[in-house]
Formats: C-alpha cells, sequence, structure tokens
C-alpha cells in the first residue's frame, strides 16, 4: 500500500485520547493517518526569526508529525493576511470583510512554496500527497514545479464561493489554475463543487469532458464532492468515558426542570451567532410561558485575536449576551450563559448529551462536524433535537433535522419552539435517520472515498494540447 502524505497549514495531532482541544479537521486527519504509514507535514504553530526549513519530527499517538517554524513576516501575511484576511472571508461571502493587499498574496506564495521545498525531499516515489484547505491551495503547483510527479489531491474544508463572488478576488484565476496542478479536488458537497465547475465553464472558457472531470489551463482534474464526517466509534467510546458522564450529570443538574439548549462554534463571524442570540432573544420575547423552562449555553472559544473582524464580534456578542440577561434575567434565574474558552472533546461530548436541543446555525460552513457530534451524543430512547442551517454543508446529509435560515431571528424561534415541544416520537424517529447517516457516511468513509480515489487517479496528468 502506498504511503500517504498529508499536509495542512497546522499540524496538531491529538495527545491523549479525548483530551484534545482541537478542531474538527485536526481531529478527522488523525484518525485517517492511523490508518496508513505516512506522515502529517505543516505549520509547527511556532514562529522563529529566520526560515531555515528545519523540521521538528516527531510521533505521537501513531501519527508521525513532521513540523516547522516560520517566520513573524510568514505569519503576519500568509497566514493572518491572505489566509484569514482575504481568502477566509471571502470563501464564506463576506467580501466586505475581505483586504486584498498585495504583500499578503505575496506572503502566501512565499510559504506555499518553502512549504514545498521543505516537504519535497522527504517525499518518496509511491506516496500520495494529500494537501488540505485554503491556506495550500498553491502547494501542487509549487511541488509539481520542484518535479515531483507523484499523485496529488487537494481537499477544500469550507465552501467554494459563487462566481460573481470568487471573481471579486484580484488574481482570482491564477488561484482556480492552481487547481489544475492536482489529480483529484474533493469539495464537501456537490453545491460547492458545482460552484467550481461554473467558474470554470464560464469564467475561464474551460470544459467538462467527463462527468467528474475538468478542463482547463492545458490540463485536466478530477473533480468530486467528499462530504467529511466524525469518527464515530471515537466518539461512542468518548460517551462513556468518566469525564463526559462528569459533564452530563453537572449539566442535567444545573438545568433541572429546565430544557438546554447549546450551541457549540469557535467564535468566528461565519457561525451566525450574532443572528442565534437575537434568534433566542426572540423567543424569550415571543414565548414568556416558556422562559423559566430554558437555558440556552453557547461555547464559544475565542479566535484569532489578532484580526480586527474577530475582536469587533466579540464585543458585540458581549454586549449581546449581557442585554439578553438584562432583559430576561430574574433574581434566582438567568436564561443565558455565554463561554469564551475551550473545552475537551470529552466534556462537549457530555454537555451535548445533557442537552434537549443543538442548536447550529452558521451563516454559511463547509460541512460542520458539531451538528454529527450532537447527533451521535444523544440518549437513543429520549434523543434531543438538532437545529440546523440550511446553508451548513451538514444539510445536505443531515436532512431530518430542523433547517432554518440563519439569518432570520424568528425562523431560530420557531425552530426552537417547535424543538421544544416535539414529542418523543418524532425526536426518536429524526434521530435515528440522523444518526444513521453520521454512522455511516463518517471520517473512515470520507478518508476511503478520497484516498480510493486518488489511488485509482492515473499518474501525473500529460498537459492537454492548447
Amino acid at each position: 500500500m502506498s504511503r500517504l502524505i498529508v499536509v495542512s497549514n497546522r499540524v496538531n495531532p491529538p495527545n491523549t485520547a479525548g483530551e484534545e482541544t482541537v478542531g474538527g479537521l485536526a481531529m478527522a486527519l488523525a484518525a485517517a493517518l492511523r490508518e496508513y504509514s505516512g506522515l502529517w507535514f505543516g505549520w509547527s504553530g511556532k514562529t522563529t526569526p529566520k526560515f531555515t526549513g528545519a523540521l521538528d519530527m516527531q510521533t505521537i499517538d501513531g501519527v508521525t508529525a513532521a513540523v516547522v517554524d516560520l517566520e513573524e513576516a510568514d505569519l503576519d501575511e500568509y497566514y493572518n493576511g491572505y489566509a484569514n484576511k482575504t481568502l477566509w472571508p471571502l470563501f464564506h461571502y463576506r467580501t466586505d470583510l475581505a483586504a486584498y493587499d498585495r504583500v499578503y498574496g505575496e506572503g502566501y506564495s512565499r510559504v506555499n512554496r518553502r512549504f514545498a521545498e521543505t516537504l519535497a525531499p522527504l517525499i518518496q516515489p509511491d506516496d500520495l500527497i494529500w494537501v488540505h484547505d485554503y491556506h495550500l491551495i498553491p502547494l501542487g503547483r509549487e511541488l509539481r514545479a520542484l518535479g515531483v510527479k507523484n499523485r496529488i489531491g487537494f481537499f477544500l474544508h469550507v465552501p467554494w464561493p459563487a462566481r460573481q463572488v470568487f471573481t471579486t478576488l484580484p488574481g482570482h484565476q491564477l488561484l482556480a489554475q492552481a487547481m489544475f496542478d492536482y489529480d483529484l479536488v474533493g469539495f464537501q458537497t456537490t453545491e460547492y463543487l458545482q460552484a467550481f465547475e461554473e467558474y470554470v465553464l464560464n469564467e475561464v472558457g474551460g470544459a467538462a469532458p467527463e462527468p467528474d472531470r475538468l478542463r482547463a489551463f492545458g490540463r485536466t482534474v478530477r473533480v468530486g464532492a467528499f462530504p467529511i464526517g466524525i469518527d464515530a466509534p471515537d466518539f461512542a467510546r468518548m460517551l462513556k468515558s468518566a469525564k463526559a458522564r462528569r459533564m452530563r450529570d453537572l449539566m442535567t443538574a444545573a438545568t433541572v426542570f429546565r430544557h438546554l439548549v447549546v450551541g457549540v462554534d469557535r467564535l468566528d463571524y461565519s457561525k451566525g451567532l450574532e443572528e442565534r442570540f437575537m434568534g433566542f432573544e426572540r423567543f424569550l420575547a415571543d414565548n414568556p410561558d416558556m422562559r423559566r423552562e430554558v437555558l440556552m449555553l453557547q461555547i464559544a472559544p475565542v479566535s484569532r485575536e489578532s484580526v480586527e473582524a474577530y475582536q469587533e464580534i466579540r464585543a458585540r456578542l458581549d454586549a449581546l449576551s449581557g442585554h439578553i440577561n438584562g432583559d430576561f434575567a430574574d433574581v434566582d434565574w438567568n436564561p443565558f450563559r455565554y463561554v469564551n474558552k475551550n473545552y475537551r472533546r470529552d466534556e462537549l461530548a457530555g454537555i451535548y448529551g445533557a442537552a434537549r436541543v443543538g442548536l447550529v446555525t452558521p451563516l454559511r460552513d463547509g460541512m460542520n462536524l458539531v451538528a454529527k457530534e450532537f447527533v451521535a451524543a444523544q440518549n437513543p430512547e429520549d434523543p434531543g433535537v438538532l437545529i440546523l442551517s440550511r446553508f451548513a454543508g451538514a444539510a445536505r446529509q443531515l436532512v431530518e433535522a430542523l433547517l432554518v435560515n440563519p439569518n432570520s431571528p424568528e425562523d431560530i424561534a420557531d425552530a426552537l419552539k417547535r424543538a421544544l415541544a416535539m414529542e418523543k416520537p418524532e425526536r426518536i424517529r429524526r434521530w435515528r435517520a440522523l444518526f444513521d447517516n453520521v454512522q455511516r457516511e463518517d471520517v473512515t468513509a470520507w478518508r476511503d472515498a478520497f484516498v480510493g480515489a486518488l489511488a485509482d487517479a492515473t499518474e501525473r496528468r500529460t498537459a492537454l494540447a492548447s
């Protein structure tokens, strides 16, 4: 079997099972790598005065990691700049927040080139290379320029935006062209795949010679939708852990005689937190008889604190959460808890298990694994209800959730009322369908589908005649 090399911006394998606070992508990649001999390559998260390309290699919990430090300028221009101030808002349809600075673009290209130069000596002839996410779109091109002929796949974890949005990016055609240096390009959903196809066909005069192939820039690439899932067996194990049970008991005791509504999101403007808060506020205003029956808990760990847009949204959420409690709290009761800290995944599993409603309402999301973890954590005999944004990639799979427009406080409030009033037989019926999907289309199915398609790809495509 070929060795698998996974490349992502950050390398953050879990240490002790259940204790990690890393996100869904890191957990999914770690689960994938345990099944293959190979390594995980990327940035260490640390900076150095001068980039040297020196590698730090270690094996943790069955995952071999190879990491490299970046310069402070790389962090500012590549990561905080082009990745988080340009591509992230653009791919999430927030062109109003996207910053277009030539220096950012230069840093993005420089770091991708440095990654390629550092990684290339580690690559063996039969290795499969799997590149992840918007930080590293040009990496395939940089590896090809160094003579790497291996099969290279790219998977985009965030949405690919509509053509009218993507074309607002200066140099958009060069970025799209870099996708054609891969053998396989994967998206979370068919909707994002179709958005990329529409750009290729109508913006750069490309063609679709076969249903799963696109031709442009003198090259052909295989494309597909590969929805990511959670590590369902591992999550089931975590639910039985002492910490998960303790947290579930704690939250059950804290919400005695009340129903817990829970949201868990990284603090980000794409997650629809302001709209969610206003939806809960509308629910309290419209349903005075239900106010004391509900407690909403929003966990939102702070991220990207150096980016101004994130500082601003944190301030607005602080004010809004205080406003809700100021308007609706009583001397012996608060309707809303808003927490800006990380929790272990086993603790989150316990919180999900104690909740009557999972409120997952991003404005735009590639997939959203919190929705799937909430489903996996429910008691089969008395499950909670998932309220899910129709603009999350997971909505294409989890169709038995209550799907809402996250931009509408009224829609969120109405869904909350419906979820809290839902009878047990309907809750069980919906949960069974959701849980079946979470189990069937888990991280193993995602990994096998993508790596299998990459392994089947022909060795380095020859350029087509113009």
